[in-house]
């Protein structure tokens, strides 16, 4: 009996080999490709303010994908102040090109890190009650971002399985993992004093505006708002990227969560470049993709 379980067991894993799709070896479609294979939903509102709105990226080859068939769901920088969900776009390029859903949003801003992170909870929340017209699969979420808009992703995928995080998720929501650029996951106290002490008024306006009302963080309210509060075991995997020469969110706030993520390198994957900046350039963040897809197949 145990060699028939033993032949049935290989003959399933010859079929499920043989049946699944690796991302980092699907070929990128072209510009044209992607114009003809996606629908685009542009400025969805998914709340009553004005600047609570999202692009959907529709893929005919979604389902194609099999097991790879996520949903990414992106966040801009901009220190919750400036830019919006137009700004941003070559962190998503690499997706389309893939043929995978995406989900490009705006969230509130110059109103603090509190509502712009209840905004991603709404976002997803709000797919899940009007996917009968979207289709997604909202049980494999990529969330991701740049600068401010990762550290919303990681708050929100940190703080998923954790009772004493406010903003809830609805049922039949699943986030797969977490794809941070540049995003702070501890020391927000550190990245407030780097804005308000920088000499352009933008930065400082920033800096004031990181928790409006509050003056410089308290320590629980940094704490509230740092994901490594929330991290543990059994979060999603996470993929972090940042530089040590970042002006904005320094190097030193990552120490302790990449040595937390690298206790289980199986499934986590850190990229610390010694002269990386904040944001990465062309060839970085071509090669950061490249390990994202493996990154991806390993889920």
């Amino acid at each position: 009996m145990s060699k028939i379980v033993c032949l049935v067991s290989l003959l399933f894993l010859v079929i499920f080999n043989a049946c699944s799709v690796k991302l980092a070896t699907v070929k990128d479609k072209s510009n044209d490709e992607i114009m003809a294979s996606y629908s685009v939903k542009k400025d969805v509102s998914y709340g009553v303010d004005k600047e609570q709105q999202l692009d959907i990226y529709l893929s005919n080859d979604a389902k194609k994908l099999k097991q790879k068939n996520f949903t990414v769901v992106f966040l801009h920088g901009g220190g919750y102040y400036i830019s919006d969900k137009s700004k941003e776009e070559r962190y998503i390029q690499p997706y389309l090109k893939k043929g995978i859903n995406v989900v490009n949003i705006n969230f509130r801003l110059k109103r603090g890190i509190p509502l712009a992170t209840e905004d991603l909870t709404s976002v997803l929340n709000f797919l899940k009650a009007n996917n009968a017209t979207y289709h997604l699969n909202l049980e494999k979420i990529i969330l991701t971002g740049f600068s401010a808009g990762a550290h919303i992703a990681s708050i929100v995928g940190a703080s998923v399985n954790n009772p004493s995080y406010p903003n809830k998720l609805g049922k039949g929501i699943g986030i797969a993992c977490v794809i941070n650029f540049s995003g702070p996951v501890d020391g927000l106290d550190v990245v407030e004093n780097v804005f308000i002490n920088n000499k352009t008024p933008i930065m400082k306006d920033i800096g004031n505006a990181l928790f409006v009302g509050e003056g410089y963080v308290n320590k629980d309210t940094a704490t509230k708002y740092n994901p490594i509060t929330y991290f543990d075991k059994n979060d999603p995997p996470f993929f972090v990227w940042h530089g040590a020469k970042d002006d904005q969110v320094p190097a030193s706030t990552f120490v302790k969560f990449d040595n937390l993520l690298k206790e289980d390198l199986k499934k986590n994957k850190v990229i610390f470049l010694p002269d990386g900046l904040h944001s990465p350039s062309t060839a970085e963040l071509k090669d950061a993709y490249k390990e994202i897809f493996i990154f991806l197949d390993k889920i």
